[in-house]
């Protein structure tokens, strides 16, 4: 067999004549920026998440910058984000000039311990920004907690875990504001670069909406010093053409993963995913780990078994913020992940027998090597 780690043809290919017949609508409206699709997408997705407002963006990481801008924060001002992410969680921080200070996550779940929450806030803390890593929901309950004591802003990332729930609450919609993405490998992912800001709060909503389109909502005025951030019309009818797909295509990640978790149990020397009590997963990537993990990548490779690792350098160890000093053995749960997580396909349309192949091997892999654990 050979399998890739992503493949986009079991969701594509059912739905091509939609979203061709979605791309030809745009085409024919002639209204190509801030249109009918646009309005039409926010409002679907808003109702999908259960929230009061949705703002399509360019993409995921303009999406969390916006947030930040819209509720002042800047130099001077700490944010709260995880040691193990995407690096576009920093970059946000970064780009608003507010000082990153990261939390570790928690081993078993790889998202923030909420835990460790109150020994990182200081005067200056303004927000904490918690990322529903690989699409399982952080304990929001607890971070919410924290966050009311102390007077501070939540934004979610929810760029992996769209309709995941904490508590039968959908993430993104705990957060003052929530940033999301719809690059094309995500769960629900458009023909290109896309995100969303979903949120609760109007005022802050319409903040939005003014800072993604130069800063203004009324054409050739503008009250503040906004970006150019607008969510493509053509990438929005693609996404209202797929969005009534995604739970069905959420179930098959679920039961793939399932699937995975019953055939590689009691593996020594391979940790398999857990899930927190509470917390629902919706498998954006379903990770293993283990200290071997560059020679199984390897192994795996030999039999055409596409993996990837997310994400084999964390961020304080990426030469963009060599310079906040930050060298090895910092954050040692972060560095643990990076050496040890493999991510293997989990894409709607893999079949149980492509599953089966793929435990096959990475049972034959540790079978061969039985004196290293």
């Amino acid at each position: 067999m050979n399998i890739p780690f992503l493949s986009f043809s079991g969701q594509h290919d059912p739905i091509r004549a939609e979203v061709l017949a979605a791309m030809a609508r745009v085409y024919d409206s002639k209204w190509y920026v801030l249109g009918q699709e646009v309005e039409q997408f926010e409002a679907a997705y808003a109702a999908f998440n259960e929230v009061g407002h949705c703002i399509g963006v360019g993409n995921g990481l303009d999406a969390l910058h916006l947030s930040l801008r819209a509720l002042e924060i800047g130099p001077g001002d700490e944010v709260i984000v995880p040691s193990n992410t995407y690096i576009a969680t920093w970059l946000a921080v970064s780009y608003v000039g507010a000082t990153i200070v990261p939390v570790e996550p928690r081993l078993d779940t790889y998202n923030l311990d909420p835990q460790l929450l109150e020994a990182a806030i200081t005067p200056r803390t303004r927000a904490i920004i918690p990322v529903h890593l690989y699409g399982q929901a952080c304990e929001m309950k607890a971070i919410m907690s924290v966050a009311h004591q102390h007077n501070l802003y939540v934004i979610e990332d929810n760029a992996q875990a769209h309709g995941a729930t904490y508590n039968g609450q959908l993430t993104g919609s705990f957060g003052h504001l929530n940033a999301t993405s719809f690059y094309p490998g995500k769960n629900l992912g458009a023909l290109g670069d896309a995100g969303a800001v979903t949120s609760n709060n109007p005022g802050l909503a319409q903040r939005i909406k003014a800072l993604r389109n130069y800063g203004s909502t009324e054409k050739y005025l503008n009250n503040i010093i906004g970006y150019n951030s607008r969510l493509d019309e053509l990438q929005a009818a693609v996404l209202s053409a797929k969005l009534p797909h995604l739970s069905a295509w959420t179930a098959q990640r679920q039961q793939i993963s399932a699937w995975y978790t019953e055939m590689l149990a009691d593996i020594p020397g391979l940790t398999l995913p857990h899930t927190a009590p509470g917390c629902s997963h919706v498998f954006h990537v379903y990770v293993v780990r283990t200290m071997q993990r560059d020679a199984l990548q390897q192994f795996l490779a030999t039999s055409d078994i596409g993996t990837l690792v997310h994400y084999p350098v964390p961020p304080h160890q990426q030469l963009a913020y060599e310079h906040l000093g930050w060298g090895q053995g910092r954050f040692p749960v972060a560095e643990e992940l990076a050496r040890t997580s493999l991510s293997l396909p989990v894409w709607p349309g893999l079949t149980a027998d492509q599953v089966a192949f793929i435990a096959k091997q990475v049972r034959l892999f540790f079978e061969a090597q039985p004196n290293k654990y």
